[in-house]
């Protein structure tokens, strides 16, 4: 669900472009230590506040700076998958610009104009396996999941690792009193409408039995964010599903306002969880 285009540019010669992301590590690195510095004793809130976008699809760029300006890093590795060509995706400015090493995937086949992609398929079978087959570490910074579909299940599905981070995306065309999920289909492929993946609440719940608090959504209604319960402390407020749902910003206009991807029938074959 990729829409952003690419802004391109000029390349820089190897030594001035080494410098350069040396340098973006460097302030990357800066920023988070004075915030922590100033802010040690104010809890973030609304993420809303603090949205960028360099690479991401919405502000997920800025919203994911801040979190790791609050919580610190520790081994700058990423996971993310369901990235198509990595021109838009959640992890291209931390590997870009801020010196993080990480494993990408996904379905389809992509050249390496924006990076190492492996072409896998994933599903909840064969996600675990993946990760040994890439040797991603048992704990590491951020997981990103953004597959169209099964995200509730694979994430359900990922044991043995922890991610101090996880972005997911969610169904924000189903309101935050309803925890349902889409039902488990491994070969599940997006056909563009409104039946796909789980909705805030069922995440939230799953979230919770896996160790995550939900810290807050995107504007757009597209991306939630949790983090790892033992780096919550007093860094963020926490809220109800209900408080950190966005409704969604993009697709179909009904009534003047928008009501998410095209409607289908197939949206009363969800499962509750």
């Amino acid at each position: 669900m990729k829409h952003q285009s690419d802004r391109g540019g000029s390349r820089l010669p190897r030594p001035l472009f080494r410098a350069a992301r040396s340098l973006s590590r460097v302030q990357y690195n800066l920023r988070g230590d004075i915030h922590r510095l100033l802010h040690r004793r104010r809890r973030i809130d609304d993420l809303r506040r603090f949205e960028r976008r360099w690479f991401s699809q919405n502000g997920e760029d800025g919203i994911l700076r801040i979190i790791f300006e609050t919580i610190g890093v520790t081994n700058r590795f990423c996971v993310e998958f369901g990235v198509e060509d990595g021109r838009q995706c959640n992890t291209r400015y931390l590997l870009e610009k801020a010196g993080w090493t990480g494993l990408r995937m996904d379905g389809a086949d992509h050249d390496a104009r924006f990076g190492t992609i492996r072409k896998e398929f994933i599903t909840a079978e064969n996600i675990c396996a993946l990760f040994a087959k890439y040797a991603v570490p048992r704990e590491f910074d951020l997981l990103s999941i953004d597959i169209d579909g099964n995200d509730y299940w694979v994430w359900r599905a990922i044991e043995g690792y922890g991610p101090r981070v996880v972005v997911i995306e969610y169904n924000s065309s189903l309101p935050p009193d309803q925890s349902r999920v889409i039902a488990y289909d491994p070969a599940f492929q997006w056909d563009g409408t409104n039946y796909f993946g789980a909705s805030l609440l069922a995440l939230a719940r799953l979230g919770r039995s896996k160790g995550y608090t939900l810290v807050g959504c995107e504007s757009q209604g597209v991306n939630a964010f949790f983090v790892r319960d033992d780096l919550i402390g007093e860094r963020f407020t926490v809220r109800s599903v209900a408080e950190r749902y966005a409704a969604p910003g993009y697709g179909v206009v009904r009534d003047g306002r928008f009501i998410g991807h095209r409607p289908t029938p197939r949206i009363a074959e969800m499962v509750q969880v």
